[in-house]
């Protein structure tokens, strides 16, 4: 029989592959693992834990991987990974099954993530790659992300592990010192959408950068939802399950959480997903000890290896669980300890890496920047809910109850902490203070699921039919939706505001995002250096289409990404004090002066960045005018460079 499976494990993704079909290697792998886990009563809850366990097992495995002389290679790896599952179905002795059993509440798990992508994908419909260059290059960390998204896809492993060579593709430090669980399982899925490690032109690699992050988070905001139902437990189900699963939907639909997207924090996106999922099974692990050990493990791996702030976290929910259950963990308790201090070996090794190599621990954690603040009264209301639920009679003796208790006073206590330390050191509160404030309304949001217990459930009785009855639990959980909707999300079902305003639904960052996404000058330009300029043009490539000196920035990083050649910008981050290339503004005079004063500094910082590429570049210039005199100025003082006139519509 396990003969049979390991040559199975392997036939089938040579199979696959040879049909360019590697991408149902997913479900396949998904449908393996829960097939032997033993973990939730319906489907859904199976495939969210198996998913997640996979997680954990790709990003374990992938130190594997970096190292061995497949890389990525689909058949090697999903060869490895169905052959892990064969043994550990023989070994345990389970034949495989799964529950077919669906929940009403199912469909607001799913509904939330087709709500959540409809929005967030719909300014991107009609548009061509190019195009939708606009929409990817909101931010500078997406344009980091990307990069090491692109250096491990060419590396074929974790950039830590082969440094030297991914320092063509990324700004060293980063190769050694940022987090890259979010970027090695992107590309690992990557390889696997297109059957090949190739992953083809940069825009392309870029267009589907930009869904896998959309749909990220499209599954954060399911994944919270799913979660505080998983806390609630069997018991919260008709309308009392509704109210709490619509309001977790309702506060992701409307609140500030979308501006991830917007802002380029993706693998923040990333560490609140698994922190989500993680936190959940740890607060309510109603699953047998092997399973237990198996999930405990791939949340220590997953978050810490995504986002390695977030660690802490899991750390704390794993401590409370161990002493809360500790007399259901007392038997086989060593074996069980030595497999949890296995894993969060693995888990902290990349953590390990960067603090003993580059990482400044202490300077990075006051780093400032740009911050999407999670909804304050939101945080603290459901957090202050959850500990009065906790302390309740019916739920101050469950397993389940104190362990909420314990997450949410604990986070409290770190989110607390970290933010008096920030105020002595530097007197305010600054970029990670607000990652650690998303991770707080994580678990407030999720422990709604103990607060839904205290609702008072809808009486029983024998009167009716069955589909009477059935009608009645979903009229009564379709007014509790439609409260949660009003009440948290501002959806006023058609009625106008005062003055007939629109309701502030339609002011919320993600209904602003599917209008057409943030406004930004650099479309023409990026479409421009996309779809002309790449062709005609040799790399390194210096892009000046405007007078602002961070769009000059942006459009050069843009180019070093297209090019796969984004660790030029160590040197090349001088074009962000370059104030020229832009065509001159003949309906501000004031603007016209300054690009004309501003000349002569900017020639200087460019010539730096000239200089601190391998090979002469060439720059790219929107105005003829300043191309043709950067071209004269250049060649005076020696400096070797092609100036191509790049005209902007």
């Amino acid at each position: 029989m396990l003969g049979a499976a390991l040559a199975a494990s392997w036939a089938l993704p040579l199979l696959l592959d040879a049909l360019a079909l590697d991408v149902v290697l997913i479900p396949v792998l998904v449908l393996a693992i829960a097939s032997l886990m033993r973990v939730g009563g319906g489907l859904l809850d199976r495939i969210v834990v198996a998913a997640f366990v996979l997680c954990g097992a790709v990003m374990s495995f992938g130190l594997l991987f970096s190292v061995w002389p497949w890389g990525l290679a689909p058949v090697p790896g999903a060869g490895l990974l169905l052959s892990v599952v064969s043994l550990a179905g023989w070994l345990s002795g389970r034949r495989p099954r799964i529950p077919l059993r669906l929940r009403g509440s199912d469909a607001l798990v799913a509904g939330t993530a087709a709500v959540v992508w409809h929005y967030m994908h719909h300014p991107l419909i009609g548009k061509s790659v190019t195009e939708r260059l606009a929409l990817f290059i909101t931010s500078e960390d997406r344009l980091g992300h990307f990069s090491y998204f692109d250096g491990i896809h060419h590396v074929g492993g974790y950039a830590f592990l082969h440094q030297e060579a991914a320092r063509t593709y990324m700004m060293t430090p980063s190769e050694a010192v940022y987090p890259q669980g979010t970027h090695f399982l992107l590309a690992w899925i990557d390889v696997l959408v297109k059957s090949s490690t190739d992953g083809g032109p940069g825009v392309e690699m870029m267009n589907r950068y930009l869904l896998y992050v959309i749909g990220g988070y499209a599954l954060l905001c399911a994944a919270l939802v799913w979660a505080a139902r998983w806390i609630g437990g069997p018991r919260l189900r008709g309308w009392r399950a509704a109210a709490v699963c619509a309001t977790v939907m309702a506060v992701m639909l409307s609140g500030s959480m979308a501006e991830l997207v917007e802002r380029g924090f993706d693998s923040e996106t990333a560490g609140l997903l698994f922190l989500t999922v993680g936190l959940a099974l740890l607060v309510r692990p109603a699953m047998g000890r092997a399973e237990f050990a198996v999930v405990a493990v791939a949340a220590l791996v997953a978050v810490t290896f995504v986002y390695n702030l977030y660690g802490a976290l899991i750390g704390l929910a794993l401590a409370a669980v161990l002493i809360v259950h500790r007399r259901r963990f007392a038997r086989r308790r060593i074996p069980l300890l030595v497999f949890l201090a296995a894993g969060a070996v693995v888990a902290g090794l990349p953590s390990l890496f960067s603090v003993l190599t580059k990482l400044d621990v202490s300077k990075t954690s006051n780093l400032p920047g740009p911050m999407v603040v999670p909804d304050r009264p939101v945080l603290i209301g459901c957090a202050l809910l959850a500990v009065l639920a906790a302390s309740l009679p019916a739920n101050r003796k469950t397993g389940t109850g104190r362990m909420v208790l314990a997450l949410v006073l604990g986070a409290a206590t770190v989110i607390g902490l970290f933010g008096a330390w920030q105020k002595h050191t530097i007197g305010h509160f600054s970029y990670y203070f607000e990652k650690l404030a998303a991770a707080g309304l994580v678990i407030a949001l999720i422990s709604l699921g103990l607060v839904g217990l205290a609702l008072l459930p809808a009486a029983r009785t024998a009167r009716g039919s069955v589909w009477s009855r059935r009608g009645g639990t979903l009229l009564r959980s379709g007014l509790a939706t439609a409260a949660a909707l009003a009440l948290f999300g501002n959806v006023q079902f058609g009625v106008p505001s005062g003055w007939s305003h629109p309701s502030a639904w339609y002011g919320n960052p993600m209904l602003l995002w599917a209008k057409g996404g943030p406004k930004t000058d650099l479309g023409p330009a990026t479409e421009a250096l996309a779809g002309r300029d790449l062709d005609r043009a040799a790399p390194p490539l210096i892009a000046l289409y405007s007078n602002d000196p961070y769009m000059n920035l942006q459009s050069t990083f843009l180019a070093q990404l297209l090019t796969h050649r984004a660790g030029d910008m160590v040197g090349l981050y001088e074009t962000v004090r370059v104030k020229t290339g832009g065509p001159a503004d003949e309906k501000d005079a004031a603007k016209d002066r300054d690009a004309a004063r501003d000349y002569a500094p900017s020639l200087e910082h460019l010539k730096k960045a000239i200089a601190s590429c391998a090979t002469p570049p060439t720059v790219l210039v929107a105005d003829r005018a300043v191309a043709d005199r950067l071209r004269a100025d250049l060649e005076r003082d020696g400096v070797r460079a092609t100036v191509l006139h790049a005209p902007v519509d």
